[in-house]
């Protein structure tokens, strides 16, 4: 009776017994590790770039500290489901967690910011890798009825990081310095390290290492190229240059997905996945499109309330956190949908991420501040709303023996989407004109020209929504 209980799939509380039970519960710590330093990490930063502009300058390159981070969880994640058929999971989450400890250090003595991006790219290789690693653990660890409590508990734990991550940052900010923030989350990935070394070689459910397939160098190469061909473009001396920096970007991009989509046995994507036309390729369109549409906030926001509204960090970087908060309290109350309401939530959850994105577009350049922070948590609840069951209906969708690659490249294509968006919202607000001594009024027009450029981008997600969750043709 009791492990009927358990596994009784009309009970959510029961299940979630079942998944912290004895036998599930290193696994799930396993899966949480990752996000924990990578989510609070991205919050960390956001609440304390205003003192990091203010003591080193280098506001034209805001948004590559966030284009460079997620060039390095891309490359990372692209090649995360291959590292662990090729390795297992010990060895190259203990990298990962290293290279993300070596990044941090570096931005923490950074004296310049062309060493702090150095710095935020390594934190991308080993944050992007243990982030990738964890979604691709999940399949491998959980039966399929508890695969949406394992990703409820890492949006748990999103959550927590959320709450925890601006804390910390508005702490060091105030009390003792940005760089400290940064020594903080290196020692913490130095002793994840070693944990994850100890933990998985006890863990007998480990992935087998398999020796197959190889890392797809030179696709990994085009994508960086795609990120830094967008992301130069916001800061090229003359329109000309941006223009052509742009159209190198988005070449690169293209080629990759036709070089992905001949490579057989080594894509990165699944069958299908470069088609828009098809259900799987339009979500991943929209996995793409939605996630650029949604780095407003986040590379330009807590500057952006600084100078408009006199926002402090602390503040500041709460609401950016608002979004993680919502994401994660959405997905734990819908965890235990079936799968029939998948389409319905999905579509529900893209929709509030564009009305979140009209709702800053209003709100950030002209107040009131609640209102910003309303939209954020809109957003956020969007994405939380619809990720696990994306993630549940392309699965479904899926070829036979591509569900492996999907799950590594979900999350790996939402971290293009981050970093082109970041990239994105560098080349509006430098049109814009944006500058750390622009005059409040200039500040605003930055504000609309960046919030406004988004709108386009999350109508494109959409689209491709409606795409996905329709009846097949």
């Amino acid at each position: 009776m009791a492990q009927a209980v358990l596994t009784d799939e009309k009970d959510g509380s029961a299940r979630w017994a079942e998944l912290l039970s004895p036998r599930h519960f290193m696994a799930v710590a396993l899966v949480c590790i990752g996000v924990w330093l990578h989510a609070a990490d991205s919050l960390i930063v956001a609440t304390m770039m205003p003192s990091i502009i203010a003591e080193i300058g280098g506001e034209r390159f805001i948004a590559w500290t966030f284009a460079l981070y997620e060039t390095g969880s891309i490359v990372a994640g692209a090649a995360s489901g291959l590292v662990a058929l090729n390795y297992g999971l010990r060895r190259p989450m203990v990298i990962a967690a290293l290279l993300f400890a070596v990044g941090c250090l570096v931005s923490a003595a950074a004296p310049s910011m062309s060493i702090l991006l150095a710095g935020r790219a390594a934190q991308g290789f080993g944050g992007g890798g243990l982030v990738a690693m964890a979604f691709v653990s999940v399949p491998l660890l959980f039966p399929a009825r508890l695969m949406p409590r394992a990703m409820a508990a890492m949006s748990l734990v999103w959550g927590a990081s959320a709450f925890l991550g601006p804390l910390i940052g508005g702490l060091f900010v105030t009390h003792a310095t940005w760089r400290g923030g940064f020594v903080f989350f290196g020692v913490q990935a130095l002793v994840l390290g070693g944990w994850i070394w100890i933990a998985l070689r006890r863990e007998k459910r480990d992935v087998a290492p398999a020796k197959t397939g190889r890392l797809p160098v030179w696709r990994l190469v085009l994508l960086c190229l795609a990120v830094l061909g967008v992301a130069y473009a916001g800061v090229a001396a003359t329109p000309s240059l941006m223009a052509l920096s742009l159209l190198a970007g988005l070449g690169a991009l293209a080629l990759f997905a036709v070089r992905d989509a001949k490579s057989g046995a080594d894509r990165l994507l699944p069958l299908g996945a470069v088609n828009p036309a098809t259900r799987l390729g339009a979500a991943i369109v929209m996995v793409l499109a939605m996630s650029a549409a949604a780095m407003g906030l986040t590379t330009y926001g807590p500057l952006l309330m600084a100078h408009i509204h006199g926002s402090s960090p602390l503040l500041a970087g709460y609401i950016v956190a608002l979004s993680s908060i919502g994401w994660s309290v959405a997905a734990v109350l819908v965890s235990g949908s079936p799968a029939r309401r998948d389409p319905f939530l999905i579509a529900l959850g893209m929709v509030m991420v564009v009305l979140s994105g009209v709702g800053l577009l209003i709100s950030i350049p002209n107040g009131p501040v609640w209102l910003i922070a309303v939209s954020a948590g809109l957003e956020g609840a969007g994405f939380g709303l619809a990720w696990t069951f994306i993630l549940r209906r392309a699965t479904s969708l899926a070829p036979e023996g591509e569900v492996e690659r999907l799950t590594a490249a979900l999350p790996t294509v939402s971290r293009l989407g981050y970093a082109l968006g970041a990239s994105a919202m560098g080349i509006f607000a430098n049109v814009a004109g944006f500058d750390a001594s622009s005059t409040v009024a200039e500040a605003q027009h930055v504000a609309r020209v960046i919030f406004a450029g988004s709108l386009p981008i999350a109508v494109l997600a959409l689209l491709a929504t409606i795409r996905f969750v329709g009846a097949p043709r």
